[in-house]
């Protein structure tokens, strides 16, 4: 099983391909379908990592990809200037889903 990054900066891309994961740099929805239809043809990619910033810029591709697939897993990973979570996103989330404040 292969992991494949999809970004929107060299950065992450070449940090990533050092530790041998490869992967694309994407900055428009026709490149990010591009890469998508790419992944979807590897049967072997089990996993695809995908910047927060680009989820969140193109919500509809990604949820769309998630809600048809079973495989591959797709993660979302924060940038080299942090994830755009607030601070206290995990707690939010705790509270909001079993009513517990922690």
């Amino acid at each position: 099983m292969k992991i494949y990054l999809i970004s929107d900066n060299v950065d992450t891309r070449t940090g990533l391909r050092l530790v041998g994961v490869d992967g694309a740099v994407v900055h428009t929805a026709d490149e990010l379908r591009g890469q998508l239809d790419k992944v979807m043809e590897d049967p072997d990619i089990g996993i695809l990592l995908i910047m927060e910033k680009l989820s969140r810029q193109f919500p509809d591709i990604i949820d769309t990809l998630r809600l048809s697939r079973a495989l591959p897993l797709v993660v979302e990973i924060p940038d080299r200037h942090g994830t755009g979570r607030a601070k206290d996103f995990l707690t939010a989330y705790i509270r909001d889903a079993i009513g517990v404040k922690i």
